[in-house]
Order: structure tokens, then sequence, then C-alpha cells
């Protein structure tokens, strides 16, 4: 902070003082870690202890004004779902290989649960990691390490794919594809382990593999190619599937020190995504082979190396017309770093995040860091913050096409109250969900009816369409408005229901 200049400060102060409004589309999502039980299941529990404790979490993030969840499904070549290519995880049932009892799909019951919120579901899934912990994993007989042990490396005292190996890589494709294929997923999404981070004095030992490739490139673009290799198969595989479900990636903080690269940023970080992840995230966006990246830019504002709004300002930059989310780092909260400490910390974060018109939103690591309301930003969020529902932009370039509105029936009832019910259009089976806004005469304003302040009820594909409303008591008229949102987050024209309160009479439509 003491090596900010006063420029920097007042450019600072006017994106604080310009960023108040919450905005109708905005990405506010939260990681639920399963590797070694982080944030979910509990430990030695189960079926029916590990569905109340997730529903008690998204119930938690939705009062939070939480739209999507970011669920660990195959944390290290494990399954937390029924999968011909890999065993049950051991995080689920503290044995590998051993399926849930009594039996249940878990990821199936994490989508549902969500979807009936009106929660989106990513599917977040480690690409590469293999084997945890070498001395303590429980470890199936039918795991692919034990079936095909030529395809992976020991690097510290973890199991990887070798990036190289095609026959490897072939193999993560089909386990991503069969996921989109039999799970409604919103997304796929997979965090920043690809090449494993360095541990110091130890080589990535794939000399023999790099030797065998006969490939004219140096070691470090060889080892970006294999990874731009997945991406790239990932993002047809995904799209093959499901066109409407979105890849996305969370990368660490740093593509690149600007002492490296002058289009890098200007931070100081030991290890980057481009020189030792080898994960060339800016290819990927510059493609089109992803849909969102999410960098987890989990150092406090100011930090002296690694900067927030530095690193918020450089990847709103460098999105290529794809969307930037930011990953909070709430987990250090009432930890050793100071700016952690503050209780305005986040809320500033979220306010630099609103003032870049490329960067649609946010991601809390991890779940579990909401269960005490650290410094109070639970009720940050609901009471300020989040305190309108929001939804989750659309990704245009996968879809630009809005649904049919809704048809929509009505009645009043007893004079005070009103019923709506929706009716499924044609092309339901393209509709995640209905929307019902109200509003008063005073606020019929274009611009302002379809806020999310009016929103009053959200309806699931597979919920109930039939609304409720005891018909507020205004001076000339109420409006309804009904939508429907598709899955790629459009929303419908709306169909307008107008109850018309004229003194001494029954309410009426106009």
């Amino acid at each position: 902070m003491r090596r900010r200049s006063i420029p920097y400060i007042f450019f600072v102060f006017i994106f604080f003082t310009k960023s108040n409004a919450q905005p109708k589309y905005e990405f506010r999502a939260v990681w639920i870690a399963t590797v070694d039980n982080i944030d979910w299941p509990p430990k030695n529990s189960g079926s029916e202890a590990q569905k109340a404790e997730f529903i008690r979490q998204i119930e938690l993030h939705k009062k939070n004004g939480i739209n999507v969840i970011i669920g660990q499904v195959r944390p290290a070549a494990d399954a937390f779902y029924p999968s011909a290519y890999e065993p049950w995880s051991q995080w689920l049932t503290g044995t590998q290989g051993k399926p849930p009892s009594p039996y249940y799909d878990p990821l199936q019951f994490m989508i549902e649960e969500c979807h009936k919120r009106g929660l989106e579901f990513h599917a977040w899934l480690n690409p590469y990691r293999a084997n945890f912990n070498i001395a303590k994993a429980s470890i199936a007989p039918h795991h692919i390490t034990r079936t095909r042990p030529h395809w992976f490396i020991t690097y510290g005292d973890k199991k990887y794919f070798d990036p190289a190996n095609k026959e490897a890589r072939n193999f993560v494709v089909n386990v991503v594809r069969d996921i989109v294929k039999r799970y409604k997923v919103d997304a796929i999404h997979m965090d920043d382990y690809f090449y494993p981070y360095r541990i110091a004095g130890k080589e990535f030992p794939d000399e023999a593999s790099y030797k065998k490739s006969g490939t004219s490139l140096s070691k470090d673009d060889w080892r970006r190619s294999n990874v731009d290799s997945i991406i790239k198969a990932l993002s047809i595989a995904i799209k093959q599937e499901n066109r409407f479900c979105r890849f996305g990636i969370s990368p660490f903080s740093v593509w690149r020190n600007k002492d490296k690269d002058p289009n890098g940023s200007d931070s100081k970080a030991s290890q980057t995504n481009y020189d030792d992840l080898y994960a060339d995230i800016l290819l990927w966006l510059k493609n089109g082979w992803i849909d969102y990246v999410a960098p987890q830019l989990y150092p406090e504002i100011g930090n002296d190396k690694i900067a927030f709004e530095k690193m918020l300002d450089w990847w709103s930059r460098n999105s290529y017309g794809r969307h930037v989310y930011i990953g909070h780092g709430i987990y250090r909260a009432g930890g050793k770093e100071p700016g952690w400490n503050d209780p305005n910390q986040l809320p500033n974060q979220i306010k630099l995040v609103r003032s870049y018109p490329n960067v649609f939103g946010s991601v809390y690591f991890s779940s579990k860091s909401f269960f005490s309301n650290p410094l109070g930003w639970n009720d940050s969020l609901r009471q300020n913050y989040y305190r309108f529902p929001a939804l989750v932009p659309p990704a245009l370039w996968i879809d630009s096409v809005k649904p049919a509105s809704p048809l929509v029936e009505k009645k009043i009832v007893n004079d005070s109250v009103l019923q709506l019910e929706i009716k499924q259009s044609a092309s339901a089976s393209n509709i995640k969900y209905h929307i019902v806004y109200r509003f008063t005469e005073g606020s019929h304003q274009e611009n302002c009816a379809l806020h999310p302040k009016n929103i009053v009820a959200i309806f699931p594909e597979s919920g109930s369409l039939h609304f409720t409303d005891i018909i507020p008591r205004v001076s000339y008229s109420c409006r309804y408005y009904v939508t429907a949102v598709s899955r790629n987050n459009m929303e419908s024209i709306p169909a307008e229901i107008v109850v018309i309160m004229q003194p001494g009479k029954k309410p009426s439509f106009y």
C-alpha cells in the first residue's frame, strides 16, 4: 500500500464510487471441494447425512445470493457418481471403489438439489491428478494407476497422468464426455493443476516421454502443446454432447510475469501458468476452446507481489470475448495476512470486480469458509452486495436466441388473491426456469420493470408452475411480468399481467 501513487489511489476511488449498483446478470459461485473432505462430504458419514449436509450448504449459499455451485466430482481419477471408467471416490465412503450405502448417485443428487433451487451446477474435475497421496491413499484394484501403470508419472508424493501420453489424454476426454452425456451439468470446470506445481530441487520426470516423442519443440513448448491438446479435445467433446454445456478453467492468478513477457502482468509470482504449469490460458481463450476463465486472485488488494487490483485489471484486458469470473480467497480471512483481517477487504474486491465491464462475477473458495460468517461477510452479501438475485450471464457465442414468452393463465380469487398458471412452451426442453416480477404503477418503466429487486418467484423447469400472490393495495395498478430463461441464460420477452385497482371496485385485469 505504501508504494501506491496518488493518481493510482484516485483511480481506485473512482472505481469504488461508480460500482455500487447490483447488476442483473452476475456470476456468483462457491467451490465445494471434496478432495480430502475439505468441504463435503463429512468424513465417515452415511448417505443420508451426506445429503442433509449438502442441502444445508447450498441453502446457506442460496441465502447469501449465490447462483452457481461448483462441485468437485473427480478429485483424483475417481468418481462421485457411478462410472464405467473410474472407481467410487475414497472421500465418499472412506474406501476407494466402495459405493455409498444406502446407495445413491451423489452427482445426480447434487444436480437435482441445485436445479430445484434455481442454482447452476458446474462439475469440477482435476484432469491429471491420479493418486493424491502414494503413502496413504486408498486405491482400488481396478483403479487406472493399477491397470495402466505406464500412463503415470510419480512426482513428490503423488501420481499424475503423463500429459504426453495420448492414450491417457483420450481416457480423460472420455471420462468428461461420459459426464456430459449422462448428466445435466451446466458446465465442466477444471482448476489450476495441469503440470504440477514445481517441487524445489526436483524436475518433473518426463524426460523419457520427451525423447520418445521425437519432437523438435523445446521441452517447455512441448509440455504446453500436450496441455493444449487435451483442452482442445475436451472442448470438442463437451460441445458434441451438449452445446449448452460450458467449459471453464480456474487457473492460478498469474499467466506470466511482465519480466518474462511484455504482455504479462505487473506481478512477481514465483511460479506461473505459462512457465511452470505449462497452461497457456490466453491461447485457449483466443481460440475459443473455453467459455470462461476464473483466475484465483487470492492475494489481497495491495499485495506487494500479486496485487488483487492489478491482476483484476490484467485479466479484464485479456478475456478475448469470453467471460472472466474472479476467484476470491475468503478462506484466508482471519489469517496472517493483514489485508484479509479487514472487514472491508471482500466488499472492496466486489466493488472493483463490478467496475470492469469484461468481468462478470465472482467465485469463492471455499464453501466451509462461509460457515462461520467470516468478518460478517454473509451479512454483507445478504443485506447489500447480493441483496437481490442475479441471473447467470448468458454465453452469447453459444446461443443468443431468446426463448418464447411463456403462456400464462390468470384469475383473481376472493377479490384479493392473484393466481397464475405458467404453461410450458413447445420448446420447454430448453427452459431452465421461469421468473415472476411484480411492480406497482409508480415503478413501471421499461428500464426498471425487470430489475432483480422486483423478482418475487423463480420456478425451476421441474418445479410447480403455479404462482399465488396477495395483490398489493395500490392506488391504480399492479403489474406482473413472467419470463422464461433458457439453458444459456437468455431471458424471454415477458408476458404481462396488469391488475387494475380502483376505489370501491373489485380488482380486474387490464
